[in-house]
């Protein structure tokens, strides 16, 4: 499990060292970078903040639902694909967003701890879940819950650095350019 964990680590840092060429190939004519740059309520950096911070729960919460639901199939490693096309589709979608949203500097960078604040706060609460880990009854084993939580807390630590590292920092005064 360690190893999938460092994988996944290393990709996404991959993910971030290359994310320009990555903003290259999403064009400007998708259909959902459009609207968004069109509507108006998107270019103010607290609404946008919070547009993401629900895609982000939406996201997050739907992979949670849909792991649960598969681990009933009792189908090996379907987890793991399931968690590999979730990462893929949430850098996706920020990347989206990266294109339609265009602002100053320190506009970008509130709406980028807006939105992803949503992970910051799952890793808040997955240490202090940590933290506080009493066993259920005399001789009980924490060890597997433990395990557990650490990777929550390692797997939400790196969204929230990725989600603010791809929306938040970007060379130029705009996105758009």
């Amino acid at each position: 499990m360690s190893s999938i964990l460092l994988i996944g680590f290393v990709g996404v840092m991959l993910v971030l060292l290359f994310k320009r060429p990555l903003t290259n190939q999403v064009g400007k004519e998708n259909r959902f970078v459009h609207k968004l740059r069109n509507a108006e309520w998107f270019q103010n950096h607290w609404l946008s903040g919070l547009f993401l911070f629900g895609l982000n729960a939406v996201l997050f919460f739907s992979t949670v639902l849909l792991i649960y639901l598969l681990m009933k199939l009792m189908i090996p490693f379907i987890h793991l694909f399931v968690m590999f096309m979730a990462v893929g589709a949430s850098i996706y979608l920020w990347i989206l967003i990266h294109k339609a949203w265009g602002g100053s500097r320190k506009n970008r960078l509130k709406m980028s701890a807006v939105g992803s604040s949503f992970y910051l706060i799952l890793t808040i609460i997955f240490v202090f879940w940590l933290k506080n880990l009493k066993p259920a009854y005399h001789g009980d084993d924490m060890f597997m819950a433990s395990i557990g939580l650490i990777i929550a807390t390692i797997v939400t630590t790196v969204a929230f650095l990725t989600c603010f590292g791809i929306k938040g920092f970007s060379k130029g005064k705009t996105v758009n350019g």
